[in-house]
Formats: structure tokens, C-alpha cells, sequence
């Protein structure tokens, strides 16, 4: 691993820009030089970094020679114009958008189940985040892949509004008040309101009816896992929280395995945290447990009375730490002690 290396991250401003350059510091990255770059309206701003403040520089007039790495998490669109230009530089990209995912040359890698794939970087010089409901999910599954084989996932997910970026948090605490200060509330465009309600559209929907963040979730849960003949069905929901994806999960399995195999296969398994009780609080939520922590937690492990071979699960986690600049990071560690 060179004792250095100079990076820089774009997106600096956002949630996930801020939770990079944190968990940077916290996890003790190399870091030589660190560049904050975001879009020509923040520049000038500053953010924090270790003990100290960065400056934020022009995303579009920076030099990508300057750095080793570019953690990329300012949206798709940026991506497509400016990861081919980094790379061109002989920068190595960590993308955290979808634009890249599902190319066949560009690995999509979470460091817990596939980290192998880091080394297919050097056909294009990038490598995928995946996103952050896929992340936790094969997180959890992936033991169990290993030791038993999944035919089917079953999947609805809880999703905080902190995955629709600063604004979505914004609104919340905005809706939320107005509400509790009996205001008349206005949303725009026809959207519902995320205040106290439950929304079961994120992304667009496709022409098979499911939205797009839904079949995220397939495409990339298949390509992480080598298995394209994997049954998948999921359903995703924003829900009124601010961090933490929460995550009801009912498997089918190859072959048969207890839920107390699965809670023990589980609680040995790296990334993983079992909070498995049957009391009062003994489960994990987002705002008690997930919420500012990196591993994956997992509860109400049980058998499914409706299947010989199903598993459900709950799973949580940080959508922004292990959902997306936690995962990141982990990422770069590797590419930088095995590759660089």
C-alpha cells in the first residue's frame, strides 16, 4: 500500500460527501492530499476533514492528475460527464451513483461478499457502489447463500429520506413541522406527503410496474452474486425517518437451515451485528442502532410457517455510512493495500 495517496470527492457538500471525508479520517485512510469538488454554485464553501476545513473546489475545472482516487457521489448525471475525464487522468473511480452498475466491464462490489471484483477496475478504471438497499441486503444473505444456496428473495424495504439527498431531509423536517404546528401543508407536483405517511414509490416506474430503485435491487443482487437465476421480488417504501433503511426480508432456501443455524452463521459473519431477542427492544431499529453505525443489523430471525425451506429476516443499516461512503471507503482500502 503506498503510504500515501491523494484523493478527492465529489460531492463534497452532500450527505454522502460528508459522511466520506468523515470515515476517511475515522478509519485512518491514507490520505495524502484530500480535494473537495462539487458543482461551480459551492465552490468556495468549506467542509470538514479530520481537523480541519477543505475548501470546495470547482468540480469542473479540476485537474484529475492530482489524485489516485475519486470517490464520485454527486448523481448520475455527473458521473457520466466527469468519470470518463477522471479516468482519462489515471485516476481510479469509486462511483456511488447507478450510472456505471450495470455495465458488464465496470465491477459492482460490496466488500463483504464479492471484494474479488475489485480487480476488474482495470478494463475502465472504475468501480461501482452499489446501491444502498442492495448493499445491506446481500450483506445479510450472503452467509446463508454460501452455506444453504437462495432460490428467492421476498423483500419490502423502509427507506429513510436521507436516500433522496439533503433536500428530502429538509422537506421532512419542514412537512413535520407544519403539521405539529396545525399549518396547511403544500406539496408540490402531485407527490404525497412523507410526514407521518408511508410512500411506496421511490425512483420511477417502469413498464413492468415496479419502480426503478425496486429493480435495483435485482439487477444488482444477480450481478454481486454471480447469480442470474435468482428470484427476486421486491417492494420499496419511504418512510418518515431520517437515517437507517429498514429492510423485511423472507428467503426461500436450496436447502433447509434453522433460524437459531441462521442467527449463529450470522453473528460470525464480518459486517454483521445479531440483535435477535424476543423482549421488548430486543430487535434493531434505524434511530436507536443503525443510525450513525457501520455494521448491518439483523433481528427477527425465524422460520417461515408458510415454507419447509423459508427464512425471514429484518435487516437494518446506515443508509449513508454502510449504504454508501462506509462502503466506498472499503472499497478504496482494498484497491489501495492490493492494487495501487
Amino acid at each position: 500500500m503506498p503510504d500515501q495517496i491523494d484523493i478527492a470527492v465529489i460531492g463534497a457538500t452532500g450527505v454522502v460527501g460528508e459522511a466520506l471525508l468523515d470515515i476517511l479520517s475515522s478509519r485512518k485512510f491514507p490520505v495524502g492530499k484530500v480535494y473537495a469538488l462539487a458543482s461551480e454554485r459551492s465552490a468556495g464553501e468549506s467542509v470538514a476533514f479530520a481537523h480541519r476545513k477543505l475548501t470546495v473546489e470547482n468540480l469542473a475545472t479540476f485537474d484529475f492528475s492530482r489524485v489516485q482516487i475519486g470517490f464520485f457521489s454527486a448523481g448520475a448525471s455527473v458521473s457520466a460527464e466527469y468519470v470518463p475525464i477522471a479516468v482519462a487522468a489515471g485516476c481510479v473511480v469509486v462511483d456511488n451513483t447507478s450510472h456505471f452498475r450495470k455495465d458488464d466491464d465496470v465491477p459492482l462490489v460490496v466488500p463483504e461478499v464479492n471484494p474479488e471484483a475489485i480487480a476488474g477496475y482495470k478494463a475502465r478504471g472504475i468501480i461501482a457502489n452499489p446501491n444502498c438497499s442492495t448493499i445491506q441486503m446481500v450483506v445479510a444473505l450472503k452467509p446463508i447463500y454460501d452455506a444453504v444456496g437462495i432460490k428467492r428473495i421476498n423483500v419490502c424495504t423502509y427507506q429513510a429520506v436521507s436516500g433522496a439527498g439533503r433536500a428530502a431531509v429538509k422537506e421532512l423536517v419542514q412537512q413535520t413541522t407544519s403539521m405539529l404546528s396545525g399549518q396547511a401543508l403544500e406539496v408540490e407536483g402531485g407527490a404525497r406527503q412523507i410526514a407521518f405517511n408511508a410512500v411506496p414509490h421511490i425512483d420511477e416506474f417502469q413498464e413492468n410496474r415496479y419502480t426503478r430503485e425496486e429493480m435495483k435491487m435485482v439487477w444488482e443482487t444477480r450481478k454481486i452474486l454471480g447469480d442470474d437465476d435468482l428470484l427476486i421480488n421486491p417492494t420499496a417504501v419511504r418512510i418518515p425517518v431520517f437515517f437507517g433503511h429498514c429492510e423485511a426480508i423472507n428467503i426461500e432456501t436450496r436447502d433447509k437451515i434453522t433460524a437459531a443455524a441462521t442467527s449463529e452463521l450470522l453473528a460470525k459473519s464480518p459486517g454483521i451485528q445479531v440483535l435477535d431477542g424476543v423482549g421488548l427492544g430486543q430487535y434493531p431499529t434505524p434511530v436507536t442502532d443503525s443510525s450513525g453505525s457501520d455494521p448491518v443489523f439483523v433481528g427477527r430471525i425465524r422460520e417461515d410457517i408458510s415454507h419447509p425451506r423459508g427464512i425471514n429476516l429484518w435487516v437494518v443499516a446506515d443508509n449513508i455510512r454502510k449504504g454508501a461512503a462506509l462502503n466506498s471507503v472499503q472499497i478504496a482500502e482494498i484497491l489501495a493495500k492490493n492494487y495501487l
